[in-house]
């Protein structure tokens, strides 16, 4: 049986990594749920934001058969949610706030209580690859600036031995090209799709799309992955990652993205607190 938490009115499994694969390779196996089409999401802490001031967004992630918690954020807002008690003072639940935000980069255990891991959407896109490598499924990539889904998919060839990419293209999100690129992508009949329009776009083009394109066992939209994938941008060290201070690192390399980082670390938590 599913088991999944809400926050701020968005959907999450409690799951694991390795409970997610698990799951994704049966959706892969030949006949399985016959014609049925899986939607993963992994809303991050800019999602959730997003998904707060557009109804019909917050109802297609929680529409999605696989919702992953994509930040060190939402990991910390499952934990603040368990700890908070209805007869909390304002003081008590401000005190618990500060505290379990300041416990981030120090107890890695903490804030996995609830949510188990935080599995990141091109960590994740990675491994359905390696799947999909195993099985013979084939992969469409979709989205992304001009060239890079093609780079991508060079890379993921060579570190996936047989995996079958049948085709990419940048295009756009806009309604009027829908039917051209649905056409396009129904030509190669793919089992799996990646969209990389970034949220929510990708998130919504995949909730009109994904009924149009009968070969289709999974589409999951994956934001940046294509970048990182491809080389054309890079990650923050391992250790910055798994202390949640990622966003610093892209702070220092990208200083345009500092309303989105800003929307991360401060208005998400803020808005978690203000729920209770």
């Amino acid at each position: 049986m599913r088991k999944t938490i809400k926050i701020l009115g968005v959907n999450f499994d409690r799951t694991t990594e390795k409970e997610a694969l698990e799951k994704i390779g049966k959706w892969l196996e030949p006949g399985f749920h016959l014609f049925k089409k899986h939607i993963i999401v992994t809303p991050n802490p800019e999602i959730l934001l997003a998904a707060q001031k557009d109804e019909k967004y917050q109802r297609i992630l929680n529409k999605a058969d696989l919702s992953i918690p994509d930040g060190i954020g939402i990991l910390w807002a499952s934990k603040f949610n368990d700890i908070i008690k209805s007869n909390d003072s304002k003081i008590k639940k401000f005190s618990k706030w500060l505290v379990s935000l300041s416990l981030i980069p120090f107890s890695k255990g903490y804030i996995r209580s609830v949510l188990p891991e935080r599995i990141t959407g091109v960590d994740l896109m990675k491994k359905i690859c390696r799947l999909a490598a195993e099985n013979a499924s084939k992969v469409f990539l979709l989205g992304a600036e001009e060239g890079i889904a093609e780079l991508a998919a060079e890379k993921l060839a060579k570190r996936y031995p047989g995996l079958q990419i049948v085709g990419t293209y940048a295009g756009t999100p806009k309604i009027k090209h829908e039917r051209t690129i649905s056409e396009l992508i129904n030509a190669v009949k793919p089992d799996i799709l990646f969209v990389a329009y970034g949220a929510p776009e990708q998130e919504k083009w995949i909730s009109r799309n994904y009924k149009s394109i009968p070969s289709l066992k999974i589409a999951m939209g994956v934001g940046g992955a294509f970048d990182f994938i491809s080389g054309v941008r890079r990650r923050a060290p391992v250790i910055m990652q798994k202390t949640g201070l990622e966003w610093l690192y892209r702070l220092c390399k990208q200083p345009s993205r500092i309303k989105r980082i800003v929307n991360a670390t401060i208005m998400f938590p803020v808005k978690v607190f203000k729920k209770h």
